[in-house]
Order: C-alpha cells, then structure tokens, then sequence
C-alpha cells in the first residue's frame, strides 16, 4: 500500500539555518532517502518552495478565487513529502519516525486512496 508522508516544519527555521545546519540537514535527509531507496520503500518525494510562492485556488459556486501565499497562517508549515510502498499503517509510521523532519516539526502520515 502507498502512503504520503507530508512533512511540517517552521519554514522561518529552516530559511533562517546556517550553512553548516542546512548542510547537516540536507546529509540527513540523503541518507534518509537512500534507506528508503535500499529498503524498496521510496517511490518518490521533494522539497517545496517557500509558502511565499503558494498560490491557493478556490472555485466555490463556479466563481474563481486565486490568493497569492498560504491559505492559513500557522507555526508549521508544509515542506515536502515522500510517497513511500509499505505493507502497512505501521511500517509507513516506522518510516515517519525516522525521517530527519520529525525531530524539529511532525510528519503526517496519509494512505493513498488508488483510485
């Protein structure tokens, strides 16, 4: 089964690191990546642009409504997301737990609906 880990984090934190942070996070994240690759879980993932560069869409009643930036003011915010094949809820919560974002925001865990 597929399942969607969508990571949060405080986006201010992440573009405020220093070089020597961000250089740490990125190893972390790439070693992260290569387990999932050698343990046949990855299927794909990548990091999101700031939430300067959202853009939201609404259509309710067949009107258009585009908003630049986030919807929602909030302390985290999404940052990228790996879509990973596990056998269950609590193999795709393993793979959350250990992913480097856990340890500075939260990691939501989401089944694929296949349609």
């Amino acid at each position: 089964m597929q399942y969607l880990l969508l990571i949060y984090r405080n986006e201010a934190a992440v573009l405020s690191a220093s070089k020597e942070q961000a250089s740490q996070m990125t190893a972390a994240y790439a070693a992260y990546t290569e387990a999932m690759k050698k343990a046949g879980a990855y299927v794909g993932g990548n990091r999101l642009q700031a939430t300067s560069t959202a853009t939201t869409v609404r259509a309710p009643n067949g009107k258009t409504s585009v908003l630049d930036g986030p919807y929602a003011e909030t302390k985290e915010q999404l940052g990228g997301y790996y879509l990973i094949e596990a056998p269950d809820i609590d193999a795709a919560l393993s793979w959350a737990s250990r992913c480097p974002g856990a340890a500075h925001g939260a990691i939501e865990v989401r089944p694929i609906w296949t349609m």
